[in-house]
């Protein structure tokens, strides 16, 4: 029996989707974010007009940063959200990202032609200050202060080949010591956390706040919040100083048919830093302001660029000193 004409059109619309009409048009943003990140990103598109216009990808900053270097601009989202220095690799290796159309608000770190900073995260000695008395442990005042034997079994840290955390932990080590102290003192630091070296940077903190270890180093922004509610948990800023890793937004140059609304939507989401500033308290664009008391004490920058590839060398380092802890 043959089918009807109009059957067949439906029958054909439903099968083969590209020949029939327009596929999802919604702007595509992959991002690494975490989730209090990405609730802050949708309120801003939802509150600028771009409720049900737009799809968030997560994915984890290792699998992202792949599909950067691998696919391009061949790339599914149109709009990125990531730790900086893996959206530089990627343009590095081939140009992938359009550059901005907007130039407000301007970053306090010069105006990058291609992304614009959302966040910044920074590292901190972390303490449980109730297990720390009951403990008599001393408070640490630097990063090489936790090699000290006496925090042995108390101390919890995360590892370089699954977190970036602890490339705060190691930038500040290489800053401060050079390669060969930063191996020797990371060496040290891995002997006391023995088995509390962790594969999440939220790790640590959780472990100092349940009382399975007294001290860590973590998320500052994240151990500032647990103090500000009222839980045994105190912030130190490292006598090395506090290093930074900022995430940023890009658009992935897909041409003249999708980069304008792109464009638009990479605008919007800087809407969200008044409501990211809150969680991570550290000023990124002209205007900005923090509490003094939020403020890191020691603030530095790692005096070279930071890539995927000198990513790969302080993760042999951390590898060759972990060799060493054991």
């Amino acid at each position: 029996m043959p089918i009807p004409t109009r059957l067949f059109a439906l029958v054909a619309c439903i099968g083969l989707v590209a020949g029939c009409g327009k596929p999802d048009d919604r702007v595509v943003i992959a991002s690494n974010a975490d989730a209090e990140v990405v609730a802050a990103l949708r309120q801003a598109l939802d509150a600028g007009g771009f409720a049900g216009q737009y799809l968030i990808q997560t994915l984890g900053t290792a699998e992202l940063s792949g599909k950067l270097l691998a696919e391009g601009t061949r790339l599914e989202a149109d709009v990125v959200t990531m730790s900086t220095y893996a959206l530089e690799s990627a343009q590095a290796v081939h140009p992938m990202f359009a550059t901005l159309d907007f130039t407000d608000p301007r970053p306090l770190g010069g105006d990058a032609k291609y992304f614009r900073p959302l966040t910044a995260q920074e590292g901190a000695i972390i303490v449980n200050t109730e297990l720390m008395k009951d403990q008599n442990l001393p408070t640490p005042k630097s990063l090489k202060d936790l090699t000290n034997p006496i925090y042995k079994n108390f101390l919890s840290v995360t590892d370089l080949r699954s977190s970036s955390t602890a490339w705060l932990l190691v930038q500040a080590l290489v800053s401060a010591y050079g390669e060969a102290g930063a191996v020797d003192v990371l060496a040290g630091i891995y002997r006391n956390a023995g088995p509390h070296i962790e594969s999440a940077g939220a790790a640590p903190l959780r472990k100092v706040r349940s009382g399975e270890t007294a001290l860590g180093f973590g998320l500052r922004h994240q151990a500032l919040a647990d103090k500000a509610r009222g839980m045994p948990i105190d912030v130190i800023d490292p006598a090395e100083g506090t290093l930074v890793l900022t995430e940023s937004v890009a658009v992935v140059d897909k041409g003249p048919a999708r980069n304008p609304r792109a464009m638009r939507v990479a605008e919007c989401l800087l809407n969200a830093r008044p409501t990211l500033l809150k969680t991570y308290p550290t000023p990124l664009y002209a205007g900005e302001r923090v509490d003094a008391s939020l403020r890191t004490a020691l603030p530095r920058v790692f005096p070279r660029p930071l890539t995927t590839v000198l990513l790969a060398h302080h993760q042999a380092l951390a590898d060759e000193a972990r060799k060493r802890a054991q």
